[in-house]
């Protein structure tokens, strides 16, 4: 099996977790027009509590998996990498099995904890998901501790399309017996597409599990690690991550409770304040694509930043930061801008019904999220693990108790979470660069990075605002409001990504080594003059 670089490992992930979040998005107005938008503010919240226990389930052990294998191949230690990883299989098949039983059988207490006892069918149907999922998150981490990226990508995608596909059958057919029914049917698709999953990875491990090792390696000198120290290391680095992650959704299923509850407080009748749940849950969906592509590059320089930490190599840590840091804003900042310009048309298009006011407001939070996932990739790879999860705590308990006084004050409702959010990312982004800088001993700078692509936004900003507004006002004539509306978001979208690449070709953001994050029929599409000017850099 070949290792592959940073930049196409990165290329690989992005390439499908935007094909998966594309997918997902195409799925939410098919499903809405199934459910309804009160159907859909229960599919939300119990997707949540699902969420919840799958993190605690699936995010600290695949990424100690993959620091860990990615350490010990950096120094040619291979016997333990796969024994390593056999033990991190089976403690995560007895956790999935455990976390499976336990929300099947205290589905009715969850549906009721956090306000929403329709859903207790949905985390019934979900139940089996969170098994499977942890089967395949633990060959997830084998391959991208081995520097693969390709089977996690085509995993990923096979998963949501079988979600896709049999979540809206079941919903469609489920749906005549209620909408507590209909709501369980799209968390059926959920299952299955695990299972597919699950089923692909362990084929594909099968086929390419063994090493290919250099030409004279002798292991005689090999320092060999036994197994209780191996259940160590995965400890120490699974379980602070494992709280990290964890805490951050605590946190998500609390705002479930907390938002229905403070909207009500407010005077917001209890269905609507349902809706308005359904609303947040959609703009949180459309966040999700642009930060699928920052999870892909989290993905990808976390088992590099490991690999130069273990030979301590100070200069490669620090390249790989600066890196993973302007690829960070060079997709963030762009996307929360365009959502930000394009929030109601894109609302419009994707036909998401109401909230797209939410999106208008919120985009900022796309980069701060972004910001913060990278640096909590950063400070798991050089070892910091709970300094992370302590700032993350602080950051949550922060945006709590900010969503409980902003959502109940009546102007505001549904927008104090956005309000929330911001809070709760600020804080950790502040207190994980003090620590990276203190830590590396180097110059690093939260802003110097983003300045270019913010004015490259501002260029493409203009540049779609004025495309879409030239193309409806000519074809303002035609009684086809939805499809002008949508040629001319497309259309706008298109040469506004454009305009971007010629805003950072002109501000100097944008640099010949950046190319090769990006597919070759892409690169293709690049104006030769452009090309040529970014590959002198």
């Amino acid at each position: 099996m070949k290792e592959q670089s940073t930049t196409r490992g990165f290329a690989i992930l992005s390439a499908a977790s935007m094909m998966v979040k594309i997918l997902s998005l195409l799925y939410i107005p098919f499903l809405q027009k199934v459910i309804g938008d009160e159907g859909y503010g229960i599919y939300g919240a119990s997707y949540q509590v699902y969420a919840f226990l799958f993190v605690l389930t699936n995010s600290g052990i695949p990424v100690a998996i993959s620091k860990l294998i990615s350490e010990l191949i950096a120094v040619k230690n291979y016997k333990d990498a796969i024994k390593a990883f056999k033990i991190a299989r089976f403690i995560l098949l007895i956790i999935g099995i455990v976390m499976s039983i336990v929300m099947l059988v205290f589905a009715g207490s969850l549906a009721n904890a956090v306000h929403y006892k329709k859903a207790y069918l949905s985390l019934l149907t979900l139940s089996p998901a969170i098994l499977f999922t942890s089967i395949a998150s633990a060959y997830r981490g084998y391959f991208q501790g081995r520097g693969n990226m390709t089977p996690t990508a085509v995993s990923q995608v096979l998963e949501q399309v079988v979600n896709t596909i049999f979540g809206l059958i079941f919903a469609a057919y489920l749906i005549k017996y209620g909408v507590e029914a209909g709501c369980a049917g799209g968390p059926i698709g959920t299952s299955i597409g695990a299972l597919v999953s699950a089923t692909f990875l362990i084929f594909y491990y099968e086929k390419n599990k063994k090493f290919r090792v250099p030409k004279g390696y002798s292991d005689e000198e090999i320092r060999r690690i036994t197994t209780k120290q191996l259940i160590r290391k995965i400890i120490k680095y699974g379980v602070p991550i494992t709280v990290c992650v964890g805490m951050t959704y605590a946190g998500n299923i609390v705002d479930v409770y907390n938002t229905k509850v403070r909207l009500m407080a407010g005077g917001v009748p209890e269905i609507q304040a349902t809706i308005l749940y359904g609303f947040l849950t959609k703009y949180q969906q459309l966040l999700n694509v642009p930060i699928a592509i920052i999870s892909s590059l989290s993905m990808a320089i976390l088992p590099a930043i490991s690999a130069a930490a273990a030979v301590k190599d100070k200069k490669e840590v620090t390249e790989k930061i600066s890196y993973a840091f302007r690829l960070c804003y060079l997709i963030a900042v762009p996307c929360a801008v365009g959502l930000a310009v394009l929030s109601d048309p894109v609302f419009s298009m994707l036909k998401f019904g109401g909230g797209s006011y939410i999106m208008a407001y919120g985009s900022v939070v796309l980069v701060l999220m972004s910001c913060m996932q990278i640096q909590t990739t950063i400070l798991q790879s050089i070892g910091k693990l709970y300094i992370a999860t302590l700032y993350s705590v602080l950051g949550i308990a922060c945006k709590i108790v900010a969503n409980y006084f902003l959502i109940s004050i009546p102007s505001i409702n549904i927008l104090g979470a956005v309000g929330g959010s911001i809070i709760g990312f600020l804080i950790p982004i502040i207190l994980n660069h003090r620590i990276i800088k203190k830590s590396l001993g180097v110059k690093l700078s939260l802003i110097a990075h983003a300045i270019k692509p913010f004015i490259a936004s501002m260029i493409m900003a203009a540049s779609v605002l004025a495309v879409r507004y030239i193309f409806i006002t000519l074809l303002g004539f035609a009684k086809m409001g939805y499809l002008v509306n949508s040629l001319a978001t497309i259309i706008a979208i298109l040469i506004g990504m454009f305009m971007y690449l010629i805003g950072l070709t002109v501000t100097g953001g944008i640099r010949g080594k950046d190319l090769e994050t990006l597919p070759r029929k892409v690169v293709r599409l690049i104006p030769s003059f452009v090309l040529k000017r970014i590959r002198y850099r």
